[in-house]
């Protein structure tokens, strides 16, 4: 079962863009979720995207989980203080 395939039985994907599975097949390929610094905890979607990167990496691919950077540096536009405001 590919890294596609294995995502489908596992109800994980509900649509994908054409060719994904074909560049999945064709050559290693690297994918990264990003996670913002700031937050007070991950949630359950948070994990859902790290069994995704376990997945690929299962398949032979390349996962990066990436925390703060650029992620850090976005400042919503909120009217009450926001705990981001001094990461500009």
């Amino acid at each position: 079962m590919n890294f596609v395939q294995e995502l489908q039985w596992r109800g994980m994907i509900h649509d994908i863009m054409p060719g994904t599975e074909e560049q999945f097949e064709k050559e290693l390929t690297s994918a990264y979720i990003g996670f913002d610094p700031t937050a007070d905890s991950l949630h359950i979607g948070s994990l859902v995207q790290i069994m995704i990167l376990v997945h690929l990496q299962r398949s032979g691919h390349k996962p990066y989980a990436l925390v703060g950077g650029a992620t850090g540096m976005v400042c919503l536009l909120y009217t009450s203080p926001s705990p981001r405001d001094g990461l500009l």
